[in-house]
Formats: C-alpha cells, sequence, structure tokens
C-alpha cells in the first residue's frame, strides 16, 4: 500500500475500466509466467519494519510528520496511524555474515531515528500492538495525512456499509467489543515484513511452505497480547487486523465470503492461483489507472509495470502476499510474509528472521512436502491457535500428531533451520547467534507477549491499576529493547 492515489470518488464507469484493466493485467501476467525472464539468479531477501511513536509518558505520540521530517531520512516512511513509522530496508542476499551486518545496520538507524525523535518529545517502540492505545486513540482523525489512507479508508467504509465491529476475548476471559466508525483501530496493529524473491516455478512450494509455518512463527513470535487496556490473544494483532478492515455486511459473512485479512483458502499449484483468486473474490477499493498498455509493452519486449493488478493486490491482505515488481526494466516474485509483530529487540526481528528464512528453503524442497501431509485447515487452525496461545500453544503437525509449539521447534523445525540456512551459504557465526536466541526462547518459554503479560501482572500484584501497570511495562519494555537483549533475558519488574 506504498503506491500513492490521487482521488477518493470513482465513477461507476471508472469501476468497470478498472476491473477489466486488472483482468487484462493478470491475462498478461499469465503470458509472463509461461514466456518471460524473471530475475531469480541471486535471491534477494528485505524487511519492513512498522514502528510506535510514544511521548514522555508512553502514551501514543500523533508526529509522525515532524519526526520524519527530522529524521530526513527515505528509509523512513509515514504508516495508517500519526503514530506510526515504517522502516524500510533495502533487499539484501543472505550469504555469509550480512545478517550480522543487516543486524548492525537496523541498530543504528533506529539509535539515530529514536535520537532525532527525542528533539521532538516523541521516543520509537518496536512493539506488536502499543499496550497504551486506547479507542480515543484510534478515530479518523489520528489518521496520517495523506491521500492514500483517506482513499482507503473511505473506500473500506463505504464498501461495508455500516461501522466496524471489533469483538475480541482472551483466554482470560477479558474482551474488547466496540463498534467503529472507520480503519482506525487497524494504527494499533504494527508488523514487520519478510521478503523473499523467488523462481516462478518454485513460487508455489514456498508459499504453501510459509502458510504451514505461520502459526510457528507466531508461536514463538508472538508480542501483542493488550488492547485497549484488555489481554486479550497473545497475538491479538492477528485478530484485530482482520476485523478492523472487515468490508463485509453480515450478509456476506454468512454466505461464506472470505475478509480482505485472508489466510487463504487451499495449497496452490502457481502464484497465479493467488492473483486470480483476489480478482474473483474481492472487488477493487482504490481504482487508480496508469496509461500503461501492459500487452503492447509486453509485445515490445519490455516488462509492463501492471500497477492496477499490483494495486488492486495490495489492497488484499493476505499472511503471505504474493508480490509481482519491476527493478531496473526486470521482472521479478516475492513471497511477502506478513505474520510476525515488530519487535521486542532487533536481535529477537533478526532471530524470528533467521527461523522463518531457513526453515521456508526446507520445506519447500522437500520430496514430499508438508502439504501433501497436512491438510489446509490444519495449518489455518494452527495460526489462530497459535495467535491466541502463543509459546503455550500446542499444534497438529504431520509424524507428530498433536504437539506442544515449543518442543516442535526444539526437536524439529530448529535443525530444519540449520541447514536450510546452511544451505543458503549463512555462516556458522548467524546460525548460532539468531538460531541460539530461538532455542533459548522455547527453553525458557518467554517471548514478547508472555513477558508482556507477566510483567502486568507483577505490577499489579504491588497494587498498580491497569492503567498504570501497562505504562510502566511500556518504559520497561522500551529500556529493554534499546540494550538489544532478547526478550527471554530481560528482568521483570
Amino acid at each position: 500500500m506504498g503506491i500513492d492515489v490521487a482521488g477518493t470518488a470513482y465513477t461507476h464507469a471508472q469501476r468497470q475500466q478498472y476491473r477489466d484493466k486488472v483482468r487484462q493485467n493478470l491475462d498478461v501476467f499469465e503470458q509472463m509466467l509461461a514466456q518471460s525472464s524473471f530475475d531469480f539468479e541471486h535471491p534477494l531477501t528485505g524487511m519492513e519494519m512498522e514502528l510506535n511513536l510514544v511521548d514522555e509518558s508512553y502514551q501514543p505520540r500523533m508526529t509522525n510528520a515532524e519526526v520524519l521530517e527530522r529524521i530526513a531520512d527515505p528509509g523512513f516512511q509515514t504508516e495508517l496511524g500519526q503514530y506510526n513509522m515504517e522502516l524500510n530496508v533495502n533487499p539484501r542476499p543472505m550469504r555469509g555474515d550480512a545478517a550480522i551486518e543487516l543486524e548492525n545496520d537496523l541498530r543504528r538507524s533506529l539509535n539515530r531515528a529514536n535520537a532525532l525523535a527525542n528533539e521532538t518529545g516523541a521516543h520509537i517502540v518496536a512493539i506488536g500492538i502499543l499496550p497504551t492505545v486506547m479507542p480515543e486513540h484510534c478515530h479518523t482523525e489520528w489518521l496520517s495525512a495523506k491521500v492514500r489512507y483517506a482513499a482507503l479508508n473511505e473506500a473500506m467504509c463505504n464498501a461495508r456499509g455500516e461501522d466496524m465491529f471489533i469483538d475480541i476475548e482472551g483466554a482470560s476471559g477479558e474482551c474488547v467489543a466496540m463498534y467503529a466508525d472507520s480503519i482506525a483501530p487497524e494504527t494499533a496493529c504494527t508488523s514487520v515484513q519478510l521478503h523473499l524473491q523467488v523462481a516462478p516455478h518454485e513460487f508455489a512450494a514456498h508459499w504453501n511452505a510459509a502458510q504451514a509455518l505461520a502459526g510457528l512463527q507466531l508461536a514463538i513470535g508472538a508480542n501483542s497480547p493488550y488492547l485497549f487496556g484488555k489481554q486479550l490473544w497473545h497475538e491479538t494483532r492477528i485478530e484485530l487486523f482482520r476485523q478492523a478492515t472487515d468490508t463485509r455486511s453480515i450478509e456476506l459473512k454468512n454466505q461464506g465470503v472470505p475478509p480482505r485479512v485472508f489466510f487463504g483458502k487451499r495449497w496452490i499449484t502457481s502464484i497465479f492461483d493467488l492473483f486470480e483468486e483476489n480478482l474473483r473474490y474481492f472487488p477493487a477499493l482504490l481504482l487508480e489507472m496508469s496509461d500503461e498498455d501492459p500487452v503492447a509493452t509486453l509485445a515490445a519486449g519490455e516488462a509492463p509495470d501492471l500497477s492496477e493488478l499490483r494495486l488492486h493486490n495490495g489492497t488484499v491482505y493476505r499472511w503471505n502476499r504474493p508480490v509481482y515488481d519491476v527493478f531496473e526494466g526486470t521482472p521479478h516474485l516475492r513471497v511477502e510474509n506478513r505474520v510476525l509483530p515488530a519487535g521486542p529487540s532487533v536481535i529477537d526481528t533478526m532471530a524470528n528472521s533467521a527461523f522463518y528464512y531457513g526453515v521456508l528453503r526446507v520445506l519447500a524442497q522437500e520430496d514430499r512436502p508438508i502439504w501433501t501431509k497436512m491438510s489446509f485447515a490444519a495449518a489455518e487452525q494452527n495460526f489462530r491457535t497459535c495467535a491466541r496461545r502463543g509459546i503455550d500453544a500446542q499444534v497438529c503437525w504431520p509424524g507428530f500428531r498433536e504437539v506442544s509449539a515449543v518442543e516442535l521447534v526444539l526437536r524439529h523445525l530448529l535443525p530444519m533451520a540449520h541447514e536450510g540456512l546452511e544451505q543458503l551459504g549463512v555462516s556458522t557465526a548467524v546460525r548460532d547467534r539468531y538460531l541460539g536466541v530461538i532455542e533459548a526462547r522455547c527453553a525458557a518459554r518467554v517471548n514478547g507477549a508472555s513477558w508482556q503479560i507477566a510483567a502486568v501482572q507483577r505490577l499489579e500484584d504491588f497494587g498498580m491499576d491497569r492503567a498504570t501497570a501497562l505504562q510502566r511495562m511500556l518504559e520497561l519494555y522500551v529500556k529493554a529493547m534499546h540494550t538489544n537483549e532478547p526478550v527471554h533475558t530481560w528482568p521483570l519488574p
């Protein structure tokens, strides 16, 4: 959704023209998959990290425009809410010690950005849901001042035709039930997106593997247990994002129409399946038309932008999203993994990404792949169970039946991650550093979510009310985050 748009209102004719253009884009894309050369000789990885801004009292600070002006770095961009930002990392290979270099680069960038944000009275926080966000922070007036955000909000609200209903209950019995007149509650969801460039003939295997792995990513990486002062799911962001962008009326839900935040319906055989499914299930929200004739562009031997197809894809929020892009005239494909929350520390983020890339490599190349042994429904159930229960989740996995997520990671997936990273040419130092964090996190049964819950419970036991405990917990979280020590080593209050 980084593509700018020019307007928020569209005629019936524009809607028909846009639908026709997306269909044309899809036809051209199908031809490209059969005929064109895609860049995959030296596959690259990329990362996007969403961030929050807080004030001296650790409340949301609605000043991203001011902070970004002060930072003056094109790698930092606006996000949906005025207390949100995003850090984009340039694509790079994984071989050797590249991950350690990336960790150092990330830490330097964040340290510099935070120092400049401090000059404006703001602090940067990497966390899945900011614990001090309350309903009053989630109104349309606090959306970032970009036309595309206003257009997206208007389109989603018009498509639904009624207020969004947020209804989430945690295992503790605490719940949030409220109506929202805009998509502003989505601003509470901040994530890390991991990109992997893949060859067209290998895309389906990587996407299927990523879907199977998504639940385990949440189990070990959950970091969003609080919303509007309530303790809900360990990764509440998963359900909040789904509900805050749900354009379906009750009648469409009853008919089985999928939400725009979408796990998927089935294992795939080609990336084409996903783009075709987008067009079949999801009406366009933003209707920006380019002047490109993709048929003529392809016939001329050039790679078309397919901007309408890409824009439409950007408004379907799959947890593993297909990406088509063109760089310096050469097209390429990526799997965009959107499962993980932001934080807790940079080393935790790097550990989560190393685990993902390593396991994905092996799962995608198995002679008898996991998606031939596991139903798609089981993968989705694992995903939702791990979002609810985090590091305490039980999952279903071929060869193990029902097993704790921690046991599965320690006994089966961590060795797989080591093997996959070794195949990718990643150094021993990188594998030991980051996969060692995952191993220790599982052994301690502590991730960002469980640390937050334990810290708040400890503070409440000291006599603090929930709001004060959340504020104090976040203060401790931010201090620990800047040490760049992994979350399982953080002290409790």
